[in-house]
């Protein structure tokens, strides 16, 4: 099990990139934007960089959903490797069987 204050870390993370998604879209378009003039492309990206740190998509964790394992993580499951055979094994992951031959 992960360390509590990681996984509410990781939470508050999720949380901020949600608040500011739409407002970090916009303010990249209007920064690549090429007909824009440069001062209003300037201004965009100061703007950008003034919303905090932990609104960056980049900076969330991918964690297991039920053990707060940050390695050995598959999306599809959302959950650690050992945490998906421990389910799968016991029948509580649909759709998934071990192998056999």
């Amino acid at each position: 099990m992960a360390k509590k204050s990681a996984i509410e870390k990781n939470k508050r993370r999720a949380k901020l990139v949600k608040r500011y998604a739409a407002k970090r879209a916009a303010l990249k378009a209007m920064a690549r934007d090429e007909s824009l003039p440069d001062e209003e492309r300037f201004m965009a990206l100061l703007k950008l960089s003034e919303l905090p740190r932990n609104s960056a998509p980049a900076r969330l964790r991918n964690r297991c959903e039920v053990t707060g394992r940050p390695r050995g993580y598959y999306r599809r499951f959302r959950m650690s490797r050992i945490a998906l055979r421990e389910l799968a094994s016991a029948g509580q992951v649909p759709g998934v069987t071990k192998s056999s031959w």
